[in-house]
Order: C-alpha cells, then sequence, then structure tokens
C-alpha cells in the first residue's frame, strides 16, 4: 500500500478587519509570490496529496479547500 509523505494543517483564524475570502486568497497569493516566495506555494488546481510529493516548499495554500466563515 503506497504511503503519501505530506499532511495536511486546518488552519481557523480570526482576524480584526472583516475581508472576504477573495481578500484573503490575493494577500496569501501576494505573499507567496512576494516575502514568502520559495516557502509558500498558492494553488487553485484541483489537487490530491500525492500531487505535492516532492514539492519543496514549507506550506502550499490550496484555495479551493478553504472557505471563510462569519
Amino acid at each position: 500500500v503506497p504511503t503519501s509523505n505530506v499532511s495536511v494543517v486546518d488552519l481557523t483564524c480570526r482576524i480584526e478587519k472583516g475581508a472576504s475570502y477573495e481578500e484573503i486568497k490575493a494577500a496569501i497569493k501576494e505573499a507567496a509570490n512576494g516575502e514568502l516566495k520559495g516557502i509558500l506555494s498558492y494553488t487553485e488546481d484541483e489537487i490530491v496529496s500525492t500531487d505535492l510529493i516532492g514539492d519543496n516548499h514549507s506550506s502550499i495554500f490550496d484555495a479551493k479547500a478553504g472557505i471563510s466563515l462569519n
């Protein structure tokens, strides 16, 4: 049985100012392409855990897997 070499984290944050999920995604994408380039990756692709094997980023934000709560 193959074993995946990845893990998942469910991150819940409470922010001071209101923000839509689109705004949150934009901020994370900007960080992934800027100051966190090479550390944080951002994807809107349909992915499964095996797609991430071998990726060198410390964290990958899966925009399709997130939601915004009120």
